[in-house]
């Protein structure tokens, strides 16, 4: 069973920078396309970035320049590293990967697995 799980998130001043971390466990990890997904409240969960099994990376377009996806995986492990935040980025931040290996993810449409997120909080 796939398990995703979120850490790295906390409060920090507008300006500051924060990386989260998603741990993937139940398979094996590099054949899959790994996503990056936020909600903030009130609001519809939203794509972040996503980054492919061959490492190709895309992005929301508010996030270009700040946003960084990466992943490891000798470590199973996905990164997103946030720079420069806004209060605007406050939201719950998820992963999210397919079911199905290789080219079969289509991001930003979200796809099978979630984790249960992490909270990001940025102050004025």
């Amino acid at each position: 069973q796939v398990q995703l799980v979120e850490s790295g998130g906390g409060l920090v001043q507008a300006g500051g920078s924060l990386r989260l971390s998603c741990a993937a466990s139940g398979r094996t990890f590099s054949p899959y396309a790994m996503g990056w997904f936020r909600q903030a409240p009130g609001k519809e969960r939203e794509f972040v970035a996503s980054i492919s099994w061959n490492h190709i990376t895309r992005y929301a377009d508010s996030m270009k320049g700040r946003f960084t996806i990466s992943r490891d995986n000798a470590k199973n492990t996905l990164y997103l590293q946030m720079n420069n935040l806004e209060p605007e980025d406050t939201a719950v931040y998820f992963c999210n990967t397919y079911r199905q290996a290789y080219g079969a993810s289509s991001y930003p449409r979200p796809g099978d697995y979630w984790g249960k997120g992490t909270q990001v909080t940025v102050s004025s």
